[in-house]
């Protein structure tokens, strides 16, 4: 039986995002955090795939803005939600909603699609490739101290009640400030500041509820941290764990006080750290690094839908005049020679018929685009090929950035 792709109905969000749950292993979302999901959906930048009256196949897209290095927030699509019934698999669903959703993104004027993946294989073939990493540790802190710089005194930390509506906005307007000074972070539309504070599955795994610690001075808030704890006992006396969702501060001082009151808390003995910038500054506050327990794997994957608006939304750290010669086979448009020419102060990207110094796919271009994973190594890998001697060395160089891309939170 022939399947029909088409724009999400809101009528149909219900069976169109069962249709999620279940190919996510039929775990259901509480219904608070369902609602928060259907009330976030853009609906008509959303597709389901249809078999009869059945939902096969679901893909959607958040309108975001991008951080990218100089600091610009550029509008790209986050595709999100997407998946593909075990009954339909390997029959060309995820490809057909794949290419309609890029060809819709391109029509939306967005010049970039992020996503992450629930499995690294998928969306290299259409284009994808890994930006940014994320640090994971699981620190101990019965043998870790954190220390603190001087002047932290001044620091006053207050729990709060994460669900209050002033403590949401008040947390937001740190993250908010915090987004453009990283490439990869989100600047989040209204109603995306409640989607830390619903508590799912975790606060019901033998963890506490979601807990709240502002950092402030003189009344300012300058952080705050999110954690849940998760007590336990054995024969020699507590070993409790805090799980830590989220911390940012926009004052060191003010960041070094969280870290050291959230590895502190009573009755624990590790803290387990799910995503951090890979360059995270706690790593030179800890007294013992080999006892943090750090791993790194991948999390956003960026796609240029727009090879010459894309490049020209950013800016790079060393002058730059490069012919890149761009291999597309799933967005065409995007084949063919660019001239890049920039710096710090701006860039320009445009169709050239001069020779190629550069030789890379689209998927190696959204690796390299948020400054993260380094043109060099790209080519060492044969992912990359120069033409001219020195082009990759220039090139490399002014695509890479001050401070570590990291998406600091799913979608």
């Amino acid at each position: 039986m022939a399947t029909d792709l088409r724009v999400l109905d809101p009528a149909e969000w219900d069976h169109w995002y069962g249709t999620l749950e279940v190919a996510f292993g039929g775990v259901l979302e509480t219904p608070e955090k369902r609602a928060l999901m259907e009330s976030l959906t853009e609906h008509e930048r959303s597709l389901g795939v249809w078999d009869g009256d059945q939902c096969v196949g679901t893909a959607g897209a958040f309108s975001f803005r991008l951080a990218v290095p100089g600091g610009a927030l550029v509008p790209a699509a986050g595709v999100t939600m997407v998946s593909v019934a075990a009954t339909h698999r390997r029959r060309g669903t995820l490809t057909s909603m794949m290419r309609r959703q890029l060809d819709d993104v391109r029509t939306w004027g967005e010049s970039l699609a992020v996503l992450t993946a629930s499995e690294p294989a998928i969306y290299g073939r259409y284009g994808y490739g890994a930006a940014t990493q994320e640090l994971r540790a699981e620190i101990d802190t019965s043998r870790v101290r954190v220390s603190v710089p001087e002047g932290a005194d001044g620091i006053r930390l207050r729990r709060a009640e994460p669900h209050d509506p002033a403590v949401q906005e008040a947390c937001e307007a740190v993250y908010a400030a915090e987004v453009a000074t990283r490439p990869g972070m989100l600047a989040r539309r209204p109603g995306w500041e409640r989607v830390p504070v619903i508590d799912g599955e975790k606060a019901m795994d033998g963890m506490s509820a979601l807990q709240c610690v502002l950092a402030e001075r003189d009344g300012e808030v300058l952080g705050f941290t999110l954690f849940r704890n998760r007590p336990e006992w054995d024969k020699s006396g507590p070993k409790g764990t805090i799980e830590l969702q989220d911390l940012y501060a926009s004052d060191p001082l003010a960041y070094a006080s969280l870290w050291r009151f959230v590895s502190e808390i009573d009755l624990t003995s590790t803290l387990r750290v799910r995503n951090r910038p890979v360059d995270d500054p706690f790593q030179h506050l800890v007294s013992d690094v080999r006892r943090c327990g750090l791993t790194v794997r991948d999390a956003l994957y960026v796609r240029l839908v727009e090879v010459g608006a894309a490049l020209e939304a950013r800016t790079y750290r060393t002058p730059v005049d490069v012919v890149l010669e761009v291999e597309d086979a799933f967005c065409p448009w995007n084949e063919g020679r660019w001239r890049l020419t920039g710096d710090t102060k701006g860039s320009s990207c445009e169709r050239t018929a001069d020779e190629a110094d550069l030789i890379l796919t689209a998927t190696e271009l959204g690796a390299a685009y948020l400054g993260g994973v380094s043109l060099a190594s790209l080519a060492r890998a044969a992912r990359v090929r120069e033409a001219r001697p020195g082009a990759l060395a220039e090139a490399s160089t002014a695509f890479t950035s001050d401070l570590a891309p990291w998406l600091p939170h799913g979608f």
